[in-house]
């Protein structure tokens, strides 16, 4: 392949006329001709009758709305609205519904309920998750759903005003990305908890709340998936149809749930998707205790439970768990599911009724938990143009506005991981010839992952640094792939450079759902290529890696020649300019790993069929994740440099700190290691942390700060967790107070053997940085 020179001025060089045709081609199939009215119920304009059906009653209260329109309905109307293609009752003016639509970063195409046409041709494409959730922005996570742009919930709300997509959205996908190789790791917030945890409970009221703070009505639905302790989709002949998840108690009430139930309890979500996946030997779909027991009983789920799509079919005929589809739908029913993403139920469920395996009470149960939710949304309440967001439409997608906050998106999240002094950020006045080097320079498609939808544009990573400098380009290889480097051609260009780009890397031919990676290095000569480059290069050589795994690139962090290493995620429509806004020094980078970075010796030792979080020193296991695991990194998660030196001062914070117990208490009278979290004990049990905060440098900047807790070496607690964090914007040489309330019994306790949630007796560590604070929990 030629070496292509690009002045400032110049775009993606010239494409083939054949390669133009494919496009168009792949244009059509994703951009269709579609109604240009939205779908409702009640239109009592087109018929006047309807006013008098008491669930069209917009005056009456959803419950009461709910319960008059299931008692009209037959069994057979009954079940076309369990599955997600849901049929019409054209005598009770109730239109066919798709309930399946995706927003995981931006509106989808992905699944039937969505399409984009002449009309809208795309929607505002944001940084895949796991590189916004590196961002560490709560403010951030809530604003991309919908805070004061409005952006996924608006372009969602306008896309359905002109036909185009429906109301329920099943995203955010809150799974903990246990193991480097899962293929869907990029679309989770990472690998801690609470992280997940906020950017779920955030991303979801960003969707759901309306801006005129109703909190019984939705601006769209959100859906949290997929529950639970789903990370495994194909590995080595294990695939997720298939999949036991063994899983201890302890890993799954301090681990596996805590984001699902943070999203139910805090972010109040309208759905939750259980999984492919077995748990201890269950379908999750076919859990009473998994659904009905927790998601509905103890944490008070106000929405539907959907399956993950054929999940019911896969239960049936992959994993044998019944002898029959007619048990497999009652099962299902009985567990708590309401909606069936698949035909199952619909095929199976007046079968199974009739055979007295379910009743149809318990059908009503399910409808009415979809009912109630579209009734929340507004499709019950007549013509949407006569609603709160009646008049939003084409023109409210893919603002100017929208697409400069994917941008700011992607510029918060990217993490420098290396920046010897001298190297970043360039010049753009110094730099007279810029090489820009690798598969993934001058990419469009890969920028935006998977769960896309077509986005408002893309400025690709060599556009955005051709809108500066002049660039000379080489891809390097053909793809990512890199079966063969082009080396000699690259050095060629490098060595006549004043400094070079090289950006590599993953795209969704090595890690996607249905595709666990088997190992954690650069595809094929990715590495022989950086370091031929890096060893005649006369300037600064910046290693740009787009992934949503970690990569293990040990080589680059040692090789004096490779001055700065970037992440930058899978970084969304905008990112060759948010790339470019970094390297150039126009953002100072404050982006924070939200997952470990493996050595390749992990992965080579380590099953990812194991679930085991913590480790197990009889076998050598190492653990996972930074709250356990025990062995040497690459990077560790919450790693990341700035432009900026910043420091920390503790202000504030106490040294000791008493559990109330009642006199009988056993532990008054023997020594304890721990205390139930009871009502009591957690009465009056907060403190505040107060630090000082400093920007050291001469250049403004962003800095998160991550407040860690290593408890007592109690029940196997984890070495560290973090227990809050917070970005603060510093200019250069000025400093502010940051403020961490910490509750004893939410922050600083553990989850134990059993499950149950304890406080640890005995000396914490609080880190801020390098700064350790000794905290002492008594009775």
């Amino acid at each position: 392949m030629a070496m292509a020179s690009v002045s400032p001025q110049n775009s993606v060089p010239k494409v083939p006329v054949f390669l133009l045709f494919c496009m168009f081609l792949v244009f059509l199939s994703t951009h269709v001709s579609a109604q240009s009215s939205p779908v409702f119920a009640c239109d009592v304009v087109s018929n006047p009758s309807l006013a008098s059906l008491g669930f069209c009653n917009t005056s009456i209260g959803i419950n009461d709305r709910v319960v008059d329109l299931v008692k009209r309905l037959t069994l057979q109307e009954k079940i076309v609205f369990l599955v997600n293609s849901a049929g019409n009752v054209s005598r009770l003016g109730i239109p066919k519904y798709e309930w399946w639509s995706e927003a995981l970063h931006g509106v989808s195409y992905v699944g039937p309920g969505t399409h984009f046409s002449d009309d809208v041709a795309g929607a505002t494409s944001f940084p895949q998750v796991i590189l916004t959730a590196a961002s560490f922005n709560t403010s951030l996570f809530e604003a991309i759903g919908k805070m004061s742009l409005q952006v996924v919930s608006t372009e969602a709300r306008a896309m359905y005003n002109v036909g185009l997509a429906g109301l329920t959205f099943w995203s955010p996908n809150i799974n903990i990305f246990r193991d480097p190789r899962w293929g869907r790791g990029q679309e989770t917030p990472g690998e801690d908890p609470l992280l997940s945890s906020k950017y779920g409970s955030c991303y979801v009221k960003g969707l759901q709340q309306r801006d005129d703070g109703d909190p019984d009505k939705l601006k769209v639905a959100a859906c949290c998936k997929h529950y639970t302790a789903y990370d495994l989709d194909n590995w080595k002949g294990s695939d997720r149809y298939h999949f036991n998840a063994v899983v201890t108690k302890q890993d799954m009430d301090d681990t596996f749930q805590p984001p699902f139930k943070s999203c139910v309890i805090d972010g109040n979500v309208a759905s939750v998707m259980c999984s492919y996946n077995q748990v201890n030997g269950k379908p999750t779909c076919a859990d009473p205790d998994l659904l009905s027991g927790v998601i509905r009983g103890e944490w008070n789920l106000n929405g539907y439970i959907v399956t993950d799509c054929d999940s019911l079919d896969v239960f049936y005929k992959s994993q044998n768990y019944t002898k029959t589809p007619e048990e497999a739908a009652a099962a299902a029913i009985l567990a708590g599911v309401d909606l069936n993403c698949g035909s199952f139920l619909g095929q199976h469920t007046e079968a199974a009724v009739k055979g007295g395996l379910v009743n149809e009470h318990a059908i009503d149960i399910a409808v009415s938990n979809n009912f109630a939710t579209l009734m929340r949304l507004g499709f019950f309440d007549g013509d949407p143009s006569k609603q709160l967001y009646g008049k939003l439409g084409p023109k409210d997608v893919c603002t100017a506005e929208n697409q400069e906050l994917a941008r700011e998106a992607a510029r918060q999240g990217i993490v420098l991981l290396k920046n010897t002094a001298g190297s970043l950020p360039l010049s753009p006045t110094a730099i007279k010839n810029l090489a820009v080097i690798g598969p993934n320079a001058n990419v469009t498609k890969t920028m935006i992952g998977n769960y896309e939808g077509t986005p408002c544009k893309y400025t690709t990573p060599l556009q955005g640094l051709a809108a500066s400098v002049a660039t000379t380009y080489l891809p390097g290889c053909s793809n990512v792939a890199c079966s063969t480097a082009q080396v000699d051609d690259a050095k060629k260009l490098a060595a006549a450079a004043d400094a070079t780009v090289l950006v590599m890397g993953a795209d969704l031919s090595i890690e996607a759902e249905s595709r666990d990676r088997v190992d954690v290095l650069l595809p094929g000569q990715q590495q022989l290529l950086i370091t031929a480059v890096a060893n005649v290069s006369c300037g600064p050589v910046i290693l740009v890696i787009m992934s949503g795994g970690g990569m293990d690139v040990s080589f680059a962090r040692t090789n004096d020649k490779i001055t700065s290493i970037l992440w930058v995620g899978y970084p969304g429509e905008a990112g060759g300019a948010a790339i470019a806004d970094i390297i150039f020094g126009y953002y100072n980078p404050s982006g924070r790993l939200p997952m470990t970075w493996y050595p390749q010796s992990y992965v080579d030792k380590v099953p990812m069929t194991n679930m085991n979080m913590r480790p197990d020193p009889s076998n050598g296991y190492p653990g996972r994740t930074y709250r356990f695991y025990t062995g040497e990194t690459v990077y560790s998660f919450g790693d990341g440099l700035s432009y900026s030196q910043f420091t920390h001062e503790l202000i504030q914070a106490p040294q000791l700190v008493y559990v109330p117990l009642e006199e009988s208490h056993v532990c008054h009278s023997s020594e304890c290691q721990s205390v139930v979290a009871s009502e009591q004990t957690c009465q009056n049990s907060t403190f505040d942390m107060l630090l000082r905060v400093k920007n050291e440098g001469t250049i403004s900047g962003s800095h998160t700060v991550f407040l860690f807790s290593s408890p007592p070496a109690v029940h196997n607690s984890p070495q560290k967790h973090l227990v809050g964090f917070e970005k603060v914007f510093l200019n250069a040489q000025t400093g502010r107070h940051v403020r961490f309330k910490v509750d004893i019994c939410k922050d600083l306790s553990v989850v134990d053997e059993l499950g149950s949630k304890k406080v640890a007796l005995g000396e914490h560590v609080l880190h801020v940085g390098s700064l350790k604070h000794f905290l002492s929990v008594r009775i």
